[in-house]
């Protein structure tokens, strides 16, 4: 679990191996494993969210949790995610639980969908997850395994 208030891990497990060999045991040789960093756009109250996030912690993953509905997404932050997991604005409306059915956004073009996301996180399906080896979007949460 993330713990410092402001969604970091605060610590995150480095694999060290550290061998001692040669002749007299006086050569060293250590090996580290990077750690893998993600970045999980997450809303507590949602299963899958939690779900996946569990999979990034349980990975050994430093994790950055952004709660999305206390902190927006911007407008080319939105736009970045959705090119890089390969969706369209329509494919990550969120409409369960909303009013974009009775607002007509199932209907609209991309922009004022995206106009709508940034003005209304709500409006925006979960989770997000960036990695180095890409953007997922984590439905179901077994997904984010494809970038970790």
């Amino acid at each position: 679990d993330y713990q410092d208030g402001k969604g970091l891990q605060p610590f995150a497990k480095a694999p060290c191996t550290t061998a001692l060999g040669g002749a007299m045991g006086s050569a060293r040789t250590e090996e580290r494993t990077a750690v893998m960093k993600a970045t999980i756009y997450h809303n507590p109250m949602c299963g899958t969210s939690r779900k996946t996030l569990d999979i990034l912690n349980e990975s050994g993953t430093y994790v950055t949790v952004i709660e999305y509905l206390g902190e927006p997404y911007t407008r080319e932050k939105l736009e970045q995610l959705l090119r890089d997991s390969g969706m369209t604005p329509r494919e990550a409306l969120r409409t369960g639980g909303t009013d974009a059915e009775e607002r007509g956004l199932a209907q609209a073009d991309d922009s004022t969908i995206l106009d709508a996301m940034v003005a209304n996180p709500k409006y925006v399906n979960r989770p997000f997850v960036e990695t180095d080896k890409g953007v997922r979007f984590c439905r179901p949460q077994d997904k984010v395994r494809e970038i970790l």
